[in-house]
């Protein structure tokens, strides 16, 4: 990592540049290298400024704070630079997830499609049932078999005879 501290309007001094070199290393744990920083700390009466330029990754993050003390100025506008990298890498990260084709859904297995259909469940007995079946072109007829308390389904057979299917508990 790359760090250039530059000192206007005030004496240079080993603990400032010390103090901001290792504040800007800190986002060297975000970022992928190369990176390059520039740091530019300014006095002007009570004025105390820091100016963070941080480049990488196709990246150009910048901050400026001001205060009554420059090491307070470091400390702000390196916070505001670590906000936006945090942005960045969260969005980064959503489109590369989001981006994601979704798993391929199963398809039934080859044979006749199947065709849905609503019935209106109405209570009757096997003949009613039987009656019900010869008028209709349907082939089968759903119906709550009020003798016996359950759903039966009544269906003609290729010989010509009936079918009936009754279900059975499967604990029995």
């Amino acid at each position: 990592m790359q760090v250039l501290v530059t000192f206007r309007h005030i004496d240079t001094t080993d603990a400032l540049r010390r103090y901001a070199e290792s504040k800007v290393e800190r986002a060297r744990k975000y970022l992928r290298e190369p990176i390059e920083a520039h740091v530019v700390l300014s006095v002007a009466k009570h004025r105390h400024v820091a100016e963070i330029t941080l480049t990488a990754d196709h990246l150009v993050l910048n901050a400026t704070e001001e205060t009554g003390d420059l090491y307070s100025a470091i400390d702000l506008a390196m916070s505001k630079i670590e906000r936006q990298i945090q942005k960045r890498v969260t969005k980064r990260q959503a489109r590369k997830y989001a981006a994601a084709p979704a798993p391929p859904t199963p398809r039934p297995a080859a044979g006749p499609p199947i065709k849905a259909e609503r019935i209106a469940l109405e209570s009757m007995n096997v003949r009613e049932a039987v009656r019900r079946l010869d008028s209709e072109e349907t082939g089968f007829v759903v119906f709550h078999n009020a003798a016996r308390d359950a759903l039966n389904v009544l269906y003609r057979r290729k010989d010509g005879t009936y079918g009936l299917i009754e279900p059975e508990s499967a604990d029995t």
